[in-house]
């Protein structure tokens, strides 16, 4: 193989693997869009559990509240419908 044959194939190589690194570069910023966006909404999701969490508390000190009065009111509260 000629010199000039090995800098032609030399060149045309270092063409394909600028080709790869430029896919992989652009997978990469991809990946990592994707990742950015998954996180936003595991972000989301724990906000929302807490906020749950701290729903269901409310909800069970306010049924709490409801028993104690009901019963110093004497009413019995399973015979109530709504």
């Amino acid at each position: 193989m000629s010199e000039d044959q090995f800098m032609k194939m030399f060149k045309y190589m270092e063409k394909r693997f600028d080709n790869v690194d430029d896919q992989f570069k652009y997978v990469k910023k991809e990946l990592n869009d994707l990742r950015n966006v998954i996180d936003g909404y595991a972000g989301k999701i724990d906000s929302y559990s807490l906020e749950m969490a701290a729903m269901g508390n409310k909800l069970r000190r306010l049924e709490k509240y409801i028993e104690v009065i009901a019963e110093k009111a004497n009413i019995d509260l399973d015979v109530i419908h709504v």
